[in-house]
């Protein structure tokens, strides 16, 4: 896979133009997004990965927050999609039969 180094020291972009953080597959934007949904110190990201470094945790959070408004689009986006497979699903065969059986 081809990747682009950058000026954090655990930070790479990938082929797809992804920040990730060396040596593993975990994107930069999960970090992010367990910051934002939980409130995740950097400790409890640690606790929670713990196949990740300290290091490469404040790294991926450094460069969150030199690119905060980058991962705002890419969150609304990702909300976007999220909310038009949703809407897609609505009358799916199986929402019909446990609609009919009175499970929502």
């Amino acid at each position: 896979m081809a990747t682009v180094e950058t000026m954090y020291e655990h930070i790479i972009v990938d082929k797809t133009g992804k920040p990730i953080i060396t040596g593993t597959r975990m994107k930069v934007i999960n970090l992010a997004l367990d910051k934002i949904a939980y409130g995740w110190s950097p400790e409890e990201m640690q606790y929670q990965y713990p196949f990740l470094k300290m290091g490469q945790i404040y790294a991926a959070l450094a460069y969150f927050a030199d690119h905060e408004d980058e991962f705002e689009k890419e969150i609304a986006e990702q909300l976007k999609e999220v909310d038009a497979a949703r809407k897609k699903n609505l009358d799916s065969p199986i929402r019909k039969r446990l609609k009919a059986k009175g499970l929502l």
